[in-house]
């Protein structure tokens, strides 16, 4: 049951990841700022001297801009996501569910052989987890009241574990990563958006090099794509952000039996995060993804084949409650405790 060569792969996968996403983040706020600069030049030819567009400033502050939300999305973004869902620390157990809580993610982070996690709460009806951070020093597990009225002390373990999976091969730095910069993105979508739509979608960038003449097609084209990045950016990086995170449940769920030598439990608490029909109130679609059952619905998630490969954040949990039932088989097996029913 051991997954130590898909580990160190994914591992290696999620550094790299990690790096062209933030290098492909920065480039594309370069095409926005050169993009912008070679309209202005454009529309500014046969203009009086001094009023013609010819220094792309415009390309090196959006690029300088990009590379500094990135800076700031890794430095700040677990603490954005953490905010994002009402989540509140457990320094001090109140209670025995929350004692219980820190004593399971101490005893995970000890199976996994990683720094104890900081340990936090969403009040939200429905169960789930997930785990977000930078590194495996700079993790934090979250759950759900509803989790830890839902599961036993073997299923909360197996849900934690499965997080401490998802620290472990530093998932948590790309899917924080990307949840940061996807909101980042929206963001900035929907401020060009409103801009638009007061404007009633006139946009005016001077004259062209005679005025007798319309702006030429390369021009009109050039705008026409160059509108169409800014509006569909955020479309483009969610999609990036569900299309990563499905393989990734597989190993984590394979890390959770291996830690607990208990994959039952976490069929069973799979099983029981799916029969509830009780949408989140407090984790939305940015941080989605990180989650160990699809937060906002699960009928994509239900599904196989292309389509829910791109559009699903999670892979069907029929066929991950199956494939731990399997584990499950195989370690009764070998234990020769399996009796056929």
């Amino acid at each position: 049951m051991s997954d130590t060569p898909n580990l160190f792969m994914q591992q290696e996968r999620n550094r790299s990841r990690s790096h062209w996403l933030v290098a492909a983040f920065i480039a594309f706020f370069a095409w926005l700022g050169f993009g912008a600069d070679f309209l202005a030049y454009e529309a500014t030819q046969g203009n009086p001297a001094g009023t013609q567009h010819s220094i792309p400033w415009f390309g090196v502050v959006l690029s300088l801009v990009g590379a500094a939300i990135a800076w700031y999305a890794w430095r700040t973004g677990p603490d954005k996501v953490l905010w994002s869902t009402g989540a509140r620390e457990i320094d001090t157990p109140a209670d025995a569910t929350e004692k219980q809580l820190v004593d399971v993610v101490q005893e995970m982070a000890i199976a996994a052989g990683l720094p104890t996690p900081r340990v936090y709460i969403v009040d939200d009806a429905d169960p789930n987890a997930f785990a977000t951070g930078r590194d495996p020093e700079h993790a934090s597990i979250v759950v759900t009241s509803a989790l830890l009225s839902t599961c036993s002390r073997d299923e909360l373990q197996a849900v934690i574990a499965h997080e401490m999976g998802h620290v472990k091969n530093l998932d948590v730095r790309l899917m924080t990563l990307l949840a940061s910069l996807v909101g980042a993105v929206a963001l900035m979508s929907d401020g060009l958006g409103r801009i638009l739509f007061r404007s009633g979608g006139r946009i005016s960038l001077g004259k062209s090099r005679d005025s007798k003449d319309s702006l030429g097609p390369l021009f009109i084209a050039a705008l026409v794509l160059w509108l169409v990045s800014w509006l569909l950016a955020p479309l483009v990086t969610r999609l990036l952000a569900l299309g990563v995170s499905r393989d990734r449940e597989y190993l984590a769920d394979a890390m959770s039996a291996q830690f607990t030598r208990n994959p039952m439990a976490l069929a069973s608490a799979l099983s029981k995060i799916e029969a509830s029909d009780t949408p989140s109130s407090a984790i939305k679609g940015g941080a989605a993804h990180l989650c160990i059952a699809d937060p906002l619905g699960r009928s994509l998630s239900s599904k196989e084949g292309a389509i829910a490969d791109l559009l699903g954040t999670h892979p069907p949990m029929a066929v991950r409650i199956a494939r731990l039932k399997a584990m499950g088989y195989q370690q009764q097996k070998a234990a020769g405790t399996f009796v056929a029913s």
